[in-house]
């Protein structure tokens, strides 16, 4: 199975310990994690973070790709899917948990849509297309729930996870 996509303007690929350094910058930037938990990442989760990617492949067969802008070769985000085993009302269990987030130089240029629809497609061949899709996302976030729509989310349903209000998306 190949574990490796590309797209006209990206290369994804598993994360490596090699990212560790670009992803603590990315979680570490507060306007990334604005919509995302709220506040940024110390080093020592963003390392947690990328074992959790990492891990996530050799337990079940897919997980979360490392984004490479191939006109600059340089590290743009994190997209892929995951099981988080979030504990949140209405609950996640058996699903697959849809997630996107880029470099805020590139917001805007329509690559998280581009990055997501790959994702998407690579896990129909080569992922558990029987396992149901969802994404959580918060209520402020127009611009992740304009991805999710984009990429066949539905109808967003209110739930709450670690106290907070948030909305989860389908896609069946």
């Amino acid at each position: 199975m190949t574990r490796e996509i590309e797209t006209k303007r990206l290369l994804l690929r598993p994360h490596v310990a090699g990212d560790f350094d670009e992803l603590a910058a990315l979680w570490g930037d507060a306007r990334v994690t604005r919509w995302i938990g709220g506040k940024p990442s110390t080093r020592e989760e963003s390392w947690a973070r990328l074992l959790r990617y990492i891990g996530h492949w050799d337990a079940l067969g897919f997980g979360f790709f490392a984004v490479i802008d191939k006109a600059t070769g340089q590290f743009a985000g994190d997209v892929g899917l995951a099981d988080f085993q979030r504990d949140m009302t209405p609950s996640l269990a058996g699903l697959a948990e849809a997630g996107w987030v880029l470099r805020p130089a590139l917001w805007g240029h329509g690559l998280a849509s581009e990055a997501l629809a790959a994702v998407l497609d690579w896990y129909a061949v080569h992922g558990q297309p029987a396992r149901k899709l969802a994404c959580i996302i918060s209520p402020g976030n127009t611009a992740s729930l304009r991805v999710a729509e984009k990429s066949g989310f539905g109808i967003p349903v209110e739930a709450v996870y670690k106290g907070e209000a948030i909305l989860v998306l389908r896609r069946d």
